[in-house]
């Protein structure tokens, strides 16, 4: 389990974290979420004792990370796949790993063998590819059978198959009754992963609640309508709070009201509908509808047909 009470973080005046408390419960998969910038791998540095919080606390199966005297078997970490060192072969990394903690050499097999490492174990770590990286960061994490495991993108650089043996490590060990903190910003992934969401946001938890929960408390629910009358059926829909969307002929993605009130509005009106689709909310929809007014980094924004500004510049 992670308990965080009142954690925060300062770089001088600029503020990371802002006094978060949460709990990371075990028996599940918690995925952390937020913006870039928006303080979840600070967040991961403290649990682990890589940041020094300036304020709150944080214990790990309660005690802080740094009071345990066997942190890999407690907490298996993967906050940088590339902390390695570059000329020693994968084996060689684990294997330096497990003598810390007097853990087996046949666990360092094990590891290899369960994370695809076996063909490329010899090679140095410092010729892998990003996904290959990535996997040796999992074997580490994984090394000491830890009780806790954190994982920042453990998903980042990985093909399809290696994805989806995330996907299924991280239900297999909550299954297990362990703990299991990871962030990703592959919101698909995510929801097919996670139980449980904490969502943060310029430094401030925004969310902490089961995923359906989230999904269900999400603004976003549409509903698909399609009518030989859209331009008319959505005129009578325009009103406050309702949002109305033409995203191909005789089709309409409104906003704002359910089925039910469509077909009312659409049978006192004389309006022919024949489709009326809920469609369902995704973690998408509900992830940029809660962090809209915590995003620090904005991308600009283009026309459908508009050539980005520096793809212009120079002609």
């Amino acid at each position: 389990m992670i308990e965080a009470v009142n954690l925060a973080k300062h770089y001088g005046a600029k503020t990371a974290v802002a006094g978060v408390t949460f709990t990371v419960k075990p028996g599940m998969v918690t995925g952390f979420l937020g913006p870039n910038g928006a303080g979840k791998s600070t967040t991961m540095r403290m649990i682990v004792g890589l940041d020094k919080p300036s304020a709150g606390s944080v214990t790990v199966n309660g005690k802080p990370y740094a009071k345990h005297h066997d942190p890999l078997r407690q907490v298996g970490a993967l906050l940088d796949a590339k902390a390695v060192h570059t000329s020693r072969s994968a084996y060689n990394h684990l294997l330096a790993m497990a003598a810390t903690h007097n853990i087996p050499r046949s666990r360092v097999h094990e590891v290899i063998d369960m994370t695809g490492l076996a063909a490329v174990a010899k090679k140095k770590a410092g010729g892998f590819s990003l996904g290959m990286g990535q996997r040796l960061g999992i074997a580490s994490a994984l090394l000491g059978d830890p009780q806790t495991l954190i994982l920042d993108e453990p998903v980042n650089g990985l093909d399809p198959e290696g994805v989806l043996w995330v996907r299924n490590l991280a239900r297999h060990l909550a299954g297990q009754g362990k703990t299991v903190f990871l962030s990703s910003h592959l919101m698909s992934e995510m929801a097919l992963t996670a139980d449980h969401l904490i969502v943060i946001g310029r430094g401030r938890i925004i969310a902490d609640a089961p995923i359906a929960e989230i999904l269900a408390g999400s603004q976003q629910a549409k509903v698909r309508v399609r009518t030989p009358e859209a331009v008319r059926l959505g005129r009578l829909l325009s009103g406050p709070g309702v949002q109305v969307q033409s995203s191909e002929n005789e089709t309409l993605e409104v906003t704002g009201v359910d089925s039910r009130q469509i077909a009312r509005l659409a049978l006192d009106n004389g309006v022919l509908v024949y489709e009326l689709t809920p469609l369902t909310t995704s973690l998408e929809d509900a992830y940029f509808d809660l962090t809209k007014d915590s995003v620090e980094y904005h991308s600009q924004e283009f026309d459908d047909g508009a050539e980005p500004a520096a793809a212009l510049k120079g002609r």
